[in-house]
């Protein structure tokens, strides 16, 4: 089969990436979407089951760290475009483990820009390097006031500080190297997939089973909240029409405190599983905040708005409500992908 474009998605395998492969391959059948994951504890290709056999898809196990997997990969197949979602993503990981962070977001994009530099040449008529990043790399805001794309940088994690310069990097080869490179930073995505150590499919998970719900602080911290697959259309929206050397900043329009997401959980899955008003926000639990907390984020998307159309078309409460729904009733799969015994048998299927 005959392919006009071949998209390269990096961590396809991950919560926004699973969503964006399973688009890309039902949106645009003629392309060949290539989606390499290294399969670290977050990625879960049974989460890409219903579409592993599309004629237009295709797996690479592989590490974007490793510059000579890069350029085989890049030799074997003629990459014209790549969005760019691998990363160690998660703060409280990198407050314990910023070595992982740095090698992953920093080295791995390094060793991702250089081979599409050196694959496409002076050839890059057609060609995108899109790279997605985070809202946190500008910091922390007050209690008014939002990111937008000329906010200056003022990273506060190790997580941050690596998606940071990573941002930088990209940057770096458009200038210097004329590499057709897009950027976005989007607020804090939900919904379906989402691995079980971020906030929301935490929180559903313990109320489900009755176990503390570990609130940092005081539980005012706020985040802007996008819906994955606003995210999504947004992507798809910036790949084809977004203006190389930009960058765009992607929000939900979708403001909450900690505290007051964990309570609207309870009462949301208290009523689904018809308990008694009350009886699980009784598990809330205040804990010893998080080091470097960020007290709040918030994006202003009036520029992806004024020049691409985009705007969230999932109102917040929808998005919370099919939120919980999907992870009520699929409990098993968020058990499942915390098991030991899911552990083993993922390494035995695919990472051996």
């Amino acid at each position: 089969m005959n392919f006009s474009k071949v998209i390269l998605i990096t961590g396809g395998a991950g919560f926004i990436g699973t969503h964006l492969v399973k688009h890309w391959v039902r949106t645009y059948t003629n392309q060949l979407v290539i989606n390499v994951d290294l399969l670290t504890y977050a990625g879960n290709l049974e989460n890409l089951r219903d579409i592993e056999n599309s004629e237009n898809y295709k797996f690479i196990k592989g590490d974007i760290r490793d510059a000579d997997f890069l350029a085989q990969l890049f030799i074997d197949y003629p990459i014209d475009s790549v969005i760019h979602l691998a990363a160690e993503s998660h703060v409280d990981r990198s407050i314990t483990d910023p070595q992982s962070f740095l090698e992953t977001n920093i080295l791995g994009t390094f060793q991702l820009l250089n081979a599409c530099k050196n694959a496409w040449k002076d050839q890059t008529s057609g060609k995108l390097f899109y790279h997605v990043s985070t809202d946190e790399v500008f910091g922390s805001l007050g209690e008014e006031g939002y990111f937008t794309e000329e906010t200056a940088y003022d990273p506060r994690s190790p997580y941050s500080a690596s998606k940071a310069a990573s941002d930088h990097l990209v940057r770096a080869y458009f200038h210097t190297y004329h590499l057709p490179v897009v950027i976005s930073n989007c607020s804090n995505n939900y919904g379906p997939y989402q691995f079980p150590e971020k906030l929301i499919p935490l929180m559903i998970r313990n109320i489900i089973g009755m176990k503390n719900l570990p609130v940092y602080g005081d539980g005012k911290n706020t985040r802007d909240w996008l819906w994955v697959g606003d995210h999504v259309s947004a992507i798809d929206l910036i790949f084809h029409r977004g203006e190389k050397g930009e960058t765009y900043a992607i929000g939900g329009h979708n403001e909450w405190q900690n505290l007051a997401l964990v309570q609207f959980l309870c009462q949301s899955i208290d009523k689904k599983l018809g308990k008694e008003e009350g009886t699980s926000e009784k598990l809330i639990t205040f804990v010893t905040d998080r080091k470097g907390h960020d007290r709040r984020y918030a994006i202003d998307a009036t520029k992806l708005k004024d020049k691409l159309g985009w705007e969230p078309q999932i109102s917040p409460e929808e998005g919370m409500v099919k939120t919980v729904d999907w992870y009520v009733e699929n409990a098993e799969w968020l058990d499942s992908v915390t098991s030991g015994n899911y552990q083993e048998y993922y390494k035995k299927q695919y990472q051996d």
